[in-house]
């Protein structure tokens, strides 16, 4: 894939908890000349989340046939979960000279990364562990064991981010949106 040189993929990741959504949301109505991917994922939806708006809702056999069709520039399963995004969105924005934001985690970052190394790679950072964990638990959307896989998969993340451009520490929102806009000039 080629990218207009005015435009930019970028690609916003970070643990589970740190406030992504949230930073992202306000990213958006800041910057209205950025269009947000919408991922495909095999996990159920979460309440209010709607199929085509928080994510394309596939059953595992649909995303294995479009794994095979080689319709994604990445995916990855997670906690045994796949979740991808496909190319021709991305393709369709950058050809039409619009910037496009992924909100992916870290496997699917560095693959973007790797097809594509124009791609801006922000990884959203808790101010700390402990805090990252008190967000998880606050959200009671998760068992006690899905929170522990999540927890332990963020040694994961933090190794995978030093291979990102930037990394920006949510600690509040408006701070954080402020520096991803410095960073990527839009």
């Amino acid at each position: 894939m080629s990218t207009n040189s005015k435009t930019k993929l970028l690609v916003i990741s970070g643990s589970s908890g740190v406030g992504k959504g949230t930073v992202i949301k306000s990213l958006l109505e800041k910057c209205s000349n950025i269009n947000l991917s919408v991922s495909c994922t095999t996990r159920n939806p979460r309440p209010g989340e709607e199929h085509g708006v928080n994510y394309f809702f596939l059953s595992k056999e649909e995303f294995k046939e479009s794994i095979a069709n080689d319709d994604f520039l990445e995916w990855a399963e997670f906690s045994e979960n796949f979740y991808g995004t496909r190319k021709s969105y991305i393709e369709k924005c950058l050809n039409n000279n619009q910037n496009v934001l992924l909100e992916i985690e870290t496997q699917g970052a560095l693959q973007v990364k790797e097809k594509m190394p124009e791609a801006v790679l922000i990884f959203i950072a808790p101010p700390s562990i402990e805090e990252l964990e008190a967000r998880l638990r606050g959200r009671q959307t998760e068992t006690e064991d899905a929170i522990q896989k999540r927890l332990n998969f963020v040694k994961l993340e933090m190794e995978n981010s030093k291979k990102y451009d930037y990394i920006v520490v949510n600690d509040t929102v408006e701070n954080a949106v402020n520096k991803i806009i410095e960073i990527i000039g839009v």
